[in-house]
């Protein structure tokens, strides 16, 4: 979100679902999208049998790299080379789009004197990719009728992910393929509405909308609206909050729909946080292992129970409604938010979910023409400005929502752990297709299914380790240890051993580095050093 917002103006997916399959050209990288977002992962497919071209960028071997025309296995955490290597061909082949920079775009100088460093041959050597199979991407991308770069954790979970993002933002400037169908930058979010949550404002820093907390026009409307004052500086992001309850400057936390101690890195260190904390609250649909923790359980309802909105990755907000009451002594949400409130000495007197979107169109612009009655079966996409706009296909078109796009020079950086001498492979971390999350291991049959953590080892190391298909073995890190089966499969490189966070029995984060981005303090899940130690 931060990246393209800095580019764009805007931090949401460019583009709709359905436009995928009458793209010519799809450039997916950090991205496992038929296991960890299948339904997109099917209309890629549909893209492919109507004939498009596929480029992978990924060190593991993903059923998308089978099928791609050109796969670029790349060393993790490289990205910023490759994408910095890949324009430094465009433009020495004259592919770029010129009159789309001189038009929409700011600041392409600078990107240009930085990328003619990285030549074909040194982004080669940096990312273990060959000079041919760069030259053919670029050329794939850059010539195409139209062409959308797609991507998720694989890009955003470094210390470098909004350098990541923006990389990929001048990518798309270079060669004009933002601004109109089936052309854009497509970040896919992680987890169902984790783009309404964000639309909503469940960041530091604003307001629903992405309206920022610090500007004086909108806290000063915000407090007219409710009427009491409201602090214009933000709030701790989430690995600040695990440092600020260690050292005592947070006393409480209000958890909701989330399991930190599964979910975050470093995850022995988000319990000393938590454990350090006065009071700890979770609101949750089952006893999570964060929950286990908490002084006071809130017992949440399912999405079954209730009634309001999602947002998905294509920001389009979707009516959900209620089919059973609350189980139990469930509550839905809203009523123990506003019951809460209420008891703190400041009513919540909304009387339905729809009396809440109402004050939502009133305070946020790009919600202004929604209405339950107006979402129908369909939903709409924002931003839908006024009461009879149809809601938006796809963002950017003529201008950016910034004005003009902001190209950014960035040069590779390395990630925060490598690989060395006592921790000799590189662990990095994603989700399979027969689980989401740590959720599905609550479903016997999910589980029946894929009941355990099958760590992935190349056979050349596991030869090396005397290793065998099935063999418990122990990962350890700086930071903590577990044990898991293997599996021992080519689909990771030689060096790399990958694991999912979906099981209880194998906490992978337990292992993850708790450095992150500078800018939005998102974990570095995706690279870390840890040792392999065989049990017997």
């Amino acid at each position: 979100m931060a990246g393209l917002a800095t580019s764009f103006g805007s931090g949401a997916m460019t583009n709709s679902i359905n436009e995928i399959p009458n793209t010519k050209v799809m450039f997916v990288i950090g991205s496992n999208a038929t296991e960890a977002h299948p339904v997109i992962g099917t209309k890629m497919k549909q893209a492919l049998a109507k004939g498009a071209k596929l480029i992978v960028v990924d060190p593991r071997r993903i059923d998308l790299a089978e099928r791609s025309d050109v796969w670029l296995r790349l060393r993790p955490g490289t990205d910023i080379a490759l994408i910095n290597g890949i324009m430094n061909i465009i433009i020495a082949n004259g592919w770029e789009d010129r009159a789309f920079i001189e038009a929409r775009t700011e600041g392409y100088e600078k990107v240009k004197e930085t990328v003619q460093k990285y030549t074909p041959e040194v982004v080669s050597q940096v990312t273990g990719v060959p000079v041919e199979q760069l030259v053919e991407a670029a050329k794939l991308y850059a010539t195409a009728e139209t062409a959308q770069i797609f991507y998720t954790l694989g890009i955003t979970e470094h210390t470098c992910g909004t350098d990541n993002v923006m990389s990929l933002a001048n990518l798309a400037m270079l060669t004009g393929n933002i601004g109109k169908e089936s052309s854009g930058v497509n970040p896919m979010r992680g987890q169902n509405n984790v783009q309404g949550a964000c639309d909503m404002g469940a960041l530091p820093d604003v307001y629903p909308g992405y309206q920022k907390v610090a500007n004086p026009e909108v806290q000063a409307k915000f407090e007219a609206a409710w009427g009491v004052p409201l602090d214009p500086n933000p709030g701790f992001m989430i690995p600040d909050m695990f440092e600020a309850a260690v050292s005592k400057d947070l006393r409480a936390l209000y958890v909701l729909g989330e399991d930190p101690v599964i979910t975050d890195a470093d995850a022995n260190h988000v319990r000393k946080g938590l454990k350090a904390l006065d009071f700890l609250v979770v609101q949750e649909i089952f006893l999570s292992e964060t929950a286990k923790l908490a002084d006071v359980v809130l017992p949440g309802a399912s999405y079954a129970e209730k009634t309001g909105t999602f947002s998905n990755t294509e920001r389009r907000v979707q009516m959900v409604n209620q089919a059973i009451k609350p189980i139990g002594n469930a509550k839905t949400d809203g009523e123990i938010i506003c019951e809460l409130a209420t008891r703190m000495g400041y009513p919540f007197e909304y009387q339905s979910s729809e009396e809440v979107m109402q004050e939502i169109a009133k305070l946020t612009p790009i919600f202004a023409g929604i209405t339950h009655q107006r979402l129908g079966t369909q939903g709409l996409q924002w931003p839908v400005p006024h009461a009879e706009h149809p809601g938006t296909k796809f963002l950017h078109e003529g201008k950016f929502n910034r004005g003009l796009g902001q190209f950014v020079a960035i040069d590779n950086q390395l990630p925060a752990e490598l690989p060395d001498e006592k921790y000799p492979f590189l662990l990095s971390t994603g989700r399979k297709l027969s689980h989401y999350n740590v959720f599905t291991q609550h479903s016997p049959s999910l589980e029946n299914y894929s009941p355990e953590e099958l760590a992935e080892i190349n056979p050349t190391d596991a030869k090396r380790l005397k290793l065998k298909e099935g063999e418990v073995v122990q990962v350890s890190s700086r930071r903590g240890e577990l044990k898991t089966k293997i599996i021992i499969t080519e689909r990771v490189p030689v060096g790399m051993v990958f694991m999912t966070l979906h099981y209880f029995d194998s906490p992978t984060n337990v292992l993850t580095n708790g450095a992150f981005d500078k800018v939005t303090k998102t974990y570095e899940y995706k690279v870390c050093g840890v040792q392999i130690s065989k049990l017997s």
